[in-house]
């Protein structure tokens, strides 16, 4: 099983960078009031900083509206995940979910940077950041039914059908991470123009987060940074 980044998002997004976490070994129900905690703390320091802001135009969401904007969607309609999370943990709405979850919504509050994550079991064949063909299936975390793709939108994929939708806008139920992951793929997500600054604090977002993985969880995590130049990696 691979994960690769497409030409034609790649085409349209040559800037991107996109970090991954692979953990393996884990328990998902070890250490979940430790990682609860550790939520409701960034919530509450995320809320203090922010007050009385406008979040969308902040200068680590304002890209992710472009991004949007660029690939046919409403940004007021369509919002990313770290404008969404954002937005939940000033108005208090963050709630912990399971410790999985918890961690990478920390990390994303503390380092600005999209984040979300896939059940490894789940998925089938390779994983693709891709463009929509239009109609590939989509069921939508919570969800029942499909609600297909639009032609042109950002998706990740694998053999079956859409991942998350929208890029980070919304994630498909059948990868979610559970109380039963024992693997996951985790990604964090950058968009900021090509300076080194720019990969090296996603490389610390992400070593962050591996390392609160695997510290809490168990296991083990190593960490792969993606993009124009290097494009694929193996999910072994």
């Amino acid at each position: 099983m691979r994960f690769r980044l497409e030409p034609d998002f790649l085409s349209l997004f040559p800037q991107a960078r996109i970090g991954v976490v692979l953990a393996r070994g884990l328990d998902n129900h070890r250490a979940a009031p430790e990682c609860a905690a550790l939520l409701e703390e960034e919530v509450g320091a995320t809320a203090a900083r922010l007050a009385g802001a406008e979040i969308g135009s902040l200068p680590e969401v304002e890209p992710w509206r472009r991004a949007y904007g660029a690939f046919g969607l409403k940004p007021s309609k369509f919002r990313s995940s770290l404008e969404t999370l954002l937005r939940s943990a000033l108005s208090g709405r963050l709630r912990s979910i399971n410790p999985l979850v918890d961690l990478y919504n920390t990390v994303s509050l503390r380092h600005r940077l999209p984040c979300g994550g896939e059940d490894l079991a789940t998925l089938e064949g390779d994983l693709r950041l891709t463009r929509a063909q239009g109609g590939e299936e989509f069921i939508p975390l919570g969800g029942t039914a499909s609600e297909p793709t639009e032609a042109g939108v950002v998706i990740y994929r694998d053999d079956r059908g859409v991942v998350c939708n929208a890029w980070n806008w919304r994630e498909a139920d059948r990868t979610k991470l559970t109380g039963s992951t024992t693997g996951a793929f985790l990604c964090l997500e950058s968009l900021h123009p090509l300076r080194s600054e720019s990969e090296e604090a996603l490389r610390r977002a992400c070593d962050d987060l591996a390392g609160l993985v695997a510290g809490h969880l168990g296991g083990e995590a190593r960490v792969e940074l993606l993009g124009e130049e290097r494009s694929e990696i193996d999910l072994a």
